[in-house]
């Protein structure tokens, strides 16, 4: 035969002992956590970073087919004020005579098509593009207004991009990437 059971314990009620396992529990909770901090803050970026974040580029000396190279995040990035003419060339190419039909823009969705006005900083401002200045290939950094596209040449292998950045030809497997970038002013874009 069973013991008959106490009160306390039939009804559900809380015993000293389960009030010394939950609070020995939480110390335990707290110990861990205040021990794991350390490890966990120094994933933060530290301020340097965080100042590197986004820059605020005026643009406003650029005339049409001229282009300016900043740094960002480390690397370089073009801006171009485009001819209409570039522009007009850049619209014509069908998508399907690019290489790398995807738009790889930060400000667009993924998965969406590398036409020149997603690729540039949009309507009404269809002339100005803005990407990260780094090959495809290899990393290295194109040279500007050259190639068989009038966009940017790589040397060291031999990618062309066309004047939106596109990759056309050469062992390049993608685009330029455009980083998040928007006009703040009619004269100042903002980057990241």
């Amino acid at each position: 035969m069973s013991e008959p059971m106490t009160q306390s314990e039939g009804a559900g009620e809380p015993t000293r002992r389960d009030f010394l396992y939950i609070a020995t529990g939480m110390a335990g909770v707290v110990g861990v956590g205040s021990f794991a901090w350390p490890f966990i803050d120094q994933m933060n970026p530290d301020a340097s970073t965080l100042a590197l974040a986004s820059i605020e580029v005026n643009v406003e000396a650029l005339e049409p087919g001229m282009s300016l190279t900043v740094k960002w995040r480390g690397k370089p990035v073009f801006i171009r004020n485009r001819t209409d003419e570039e522009v007009a060339e850049a619209q014509a190419v069908a998508l399907d005579d690019l290489k790398d039909p995807i738009a790889r823009n930060a400000n667009v969705a993924d998965g969406s098509a590398a036409t020149d006005i997603d690729r540039s900083a949009g309507e009404g401002k269809e002339n100005w593009i803005v990407m990260i200045g780094s090959c495809t290939h290899l990393g290295c950094v194109p040279l500007g207004q050259a190639g068989d596209f009038g966009g940017w040449f790589c040397p060291c292998h031999g990618s062309h991009y066309d004047t939106a950045g596109r990759i056309r030809k050469g062992p390049a497997p993608t685009n330029l990437p455009v980083p998040p970038f928007a006009f703040v002013s009619d004269s100042v874009i903002k980057i990241g």
